[in-house]
């Protein structure tokens, strides 16, 4: 898709980057669809219907889990529509690498959930009720490498995506600003890719009994990310 000054002039600004994408494509249509189908696989593997008070005092406390697990679903969907807004682009590339967040999402479901769970029910002393069971630490290693495959494999694509813009920045026509905030993007993927690559390796590497402290890699992005964010506002202000 070739913009020209004249059809840029068209598309409405958001925080000074132009919403090339505002219209929405088939394949933004469906990948909407796919991740509220995949917060709806959420809500019905949480619990069965309560029949009774007790049942429903248990249901709620699944509640924690249940806003975890929506919440980084939702952020997920929330980078991508703004992929979308901003870019709009619709090529055979950027299809293949939505669709490839697609997949990920709908099996990234379940290890979510049950990490979430499990998580939920460890940091409660056992309060909060957890449907999945874990006998052995290596039990536990398994399930951090399941959840570390999906979020690399998801920074992946949308490192992609990201790239694939930069790529196509002439016929966007983004400008010095909408360029510089692309590279943030994909500095920040780059770094959450990173934290799951590191993951991975701890938990495929070492003894199945403690590769689980590979999963405390994928805190490193919430200090880096701040970090990288501040780096890039201080490069805005003397690009202005």
């Amino acid at each position: 898709m070739n913009h020209t000054e004249e059809s840029l002039a068209q598309f409405p600004v958001k925080n000074g980057f132009r919403l090339r994408g505002e219209s929405m494509t088939r394949i933004e249509v469906f990948s909407d669809a796919a991740f509220a189908f995949a917060v709806t696989m959420l809500v019905i593997s949480l619990s069965a219907i309560p029949r009774n008070y007790v049942e429903f005092v248990e249901a709620m406390k699944g509640i924690p889990t249940f806003i975890l697990s929506f919440s980084m679903i939702m952020a997920y969907w929330l980078a991508h529509r703004k992929w979308s807004q901003q870019f709009g682009l619709e090529d055979p590339i950027s299809t293949l690498l939505t669709l490839g967040v697609v997949v990920i999402i709908l099996i990234f479901v379940y290890p979510l959930k049950l990490i979430m769970s499990y998580t939920c029910h460890f940091f409660s002393g056992g309060r909060l009720p957890t449907e999945f069971s874990i006998t052995s630490p290596a039990e536990m290693t398994g399930l951090v490498l399941a959840f570390s495959v999906a979020g690399l494999f998801l920074a992946l694509a949308f490192t992609g995506l990201h790239l694939r813009a930069l790529n196509e920045r002439e016929a966007l026509k983004l400008n010095s600003l909408e360029i510089l905030r692309t590279l943030e993007q994909v500095a920040i993927w780059s770094t959450a890719g990173g934290a799951a690559f590191i993951s991975v390796l701890l938990a495929w590497l070492l003894n199945p009994d403690i590769g689980y402290v590979g999963g405390y890699a994928l805190s490193v992005p919430l200090i880096l990310i701040p970090i990288i964010v501040i780096r890039f506002r201080k490069l805005e202000k003397a690009l202005n």
